[in-house]
């Protein structure tokens, strides 16, 4: 019935109606989306503006940078129907909740195709829901292993080969440190996933209705304490988040970073001589021979459903999802891109993404968190079972199995 709605309302829309007051001028749209450092998103919503023909601008509602903070301010305005929610920058993990919500529109299914094409299979998974697209993919994400070639000649393949490398550092009076996300945060339930698939599991079953967290699980909670008991370990780890992994690696601490690429412009601006020396690989894997799994991350953009534009909103999405956007997006601020073909682009790769084929085989091999309408709470029960790092156990499994199965009867739809 959305798909519907929404496609009844984009006819309207073609057919001149303008939703701002009867032609009184261009529908003033609203964004709401994390604050992008590198300024990207602002860009984008400028020139789509003025490349809309007098039809919309578009104003930014700047959100946290955390993604609990993005989703706990959307998920009360939304509750209280508020009408400004015309553009909605969506974390890949809420679509299932938003969706059941009724929070966001489903797009027809022939403009799902259009808006989609050519764009990464598992990113419009991320934005879809019983079969139907209800965020369109922005841009996705992947973490790599990023490290110091002046000090790790021969990359790490595996979490025990990368303490190692640490742990010799250390010995030497280098710099040894691996910067990974532990606060109580989303950050850290996406290492404890990336983990458990590296390892051959997964948190939930398929269908995302029972727990699984099998001997997977007791290998990913050795890697953890096997880190925080290890010289290896930031003394701020547990309150360690990606930004504070990137500020550390810059200012010369470490020799390893799990982290997403926008530290890699970040580097080159603030320590350009530091960056010289990055290198990058895969994630470490937990099982030799094997390849890692890293959570695939990013965001997708949604139609509000109590937005009174939705028609100017959905092409504005058009826009901002649009070709040239996602090469400034991932240029000027590391957001690898939905769209396949600029991963063997070599003006792109040259441009400023050298790292373009290692993010496209940590795509190809990315697992997914939990897919459940629950799946906030279930996060939620994560981070807090296993903090801090340096308590981590297999003991504490058995409480976090519990957990999650109590999460999942909640629908996760309370902030």
């Amino acid at each position: 019935m959305g798909a519907l709605v929404l496609a009844a309302v984009l006819a309207l829309g073609a057919c001149g109606g303008s939703g701002a007051g009867g032609g009184a001028g261009p529908v003033r749209l609203t964004w709401y989306v994390y604050n992008e450092s590198s300024g990207a998103f602002a860009k984008a919503a400028a020139d789509c503006s003025a490349g809309s023909n007098g039809r919309y601008t578009i104003g930014v509602n700047v959100l946290p940078n955390d993604s609990d903070g993005q989703r706990q301010q959307l998920v009360r305005r939304l509750a209280a129907e508020d009408s400004s929610m015309d553009i909605l920058a969506l974390d890949v993990t809420w679509t299932a909740e938003f969706a059941e919500a009724g929070w966001a529109m489903p797009f027809p299914a022939a403009q799902a195709r259009t808006l989609t094409d050519g764009m990464l299979p598992a990113a419009v998974e991320t934005g879809t829901w019983e079969d139907q697209l209800y965020a369109v993919p922005l841009n996705t994400n992947a973490q790599l292993l990023w490290y110091r070639k002046d000090l790790v000649p021969q990359p790490p393949r595996t979490w025990d080969e990368m303490l190692t490398a640490a742990r010799r550092l250390a010995e030497e009076g280098k710099p040894h440190y691996v910067e990974v996300q532990g606060a109580q945060y989303e950050g850290y339930t996406v290492l404890f996933n990336s983990l458990v698939a590296s390892a051959g599991g997964q948190i939930l079953n398929d269908d995302g209705t029972e727990v699984e967290l099998g001997a997977p699980a007791e290998r990913a909670v050795e890697a953890i304490r096997a880190l925080a008991d290890s010289p290896a370990a930031d003394p701020s780890w547990s309150n360690q988040r990606e930004d504070d992994n990137r500020l550390a690696f810059e200012t010369g601490s470490a020799a390893f970073q799990l982290n997403y690429p926008f530290i890699y412009p970040s580097a080159r601006q603030n320590n350009p001589e530091l960056a010289e020396q990055i290198g990058w690989t895969q994630w470490p894997t937990l099982v030799p021979g094997q390849p890692s799994h890293s959570t695939i991350g990013g965001y997708n953009l949604a139609v509000g459903a109590h937005s009174r534009h939705q028609a100017e909103a959905a092409d504005a999405i058009a826009c901002i999802t649009g070709r040239d956007n996602q090469i400034r997006n991932a240029i000027d601020g590391g957001l690898p891109p939905t769209l396949e073909d600029l991963y063997t682009d070599q003006r792109f790769i040259d441009g400023g993404y050298p790292f373009a084929a290692a993010i496209y085989t940590a795509l190809q091999n990315a697992s997914v968190r939990p897919q459940t309408p629950a799946y906030q709470s279930v996060s939620l029960q994560i981070a807090h079972t296993l903090s801090p790092p340096s308590s981590a156990s297999t003991g504490r499994l058995s409480q976090l199995r519990g957990a999650i199965a109590d999460a999942l009867e909640s629908k996760g739809l309370v902030p």
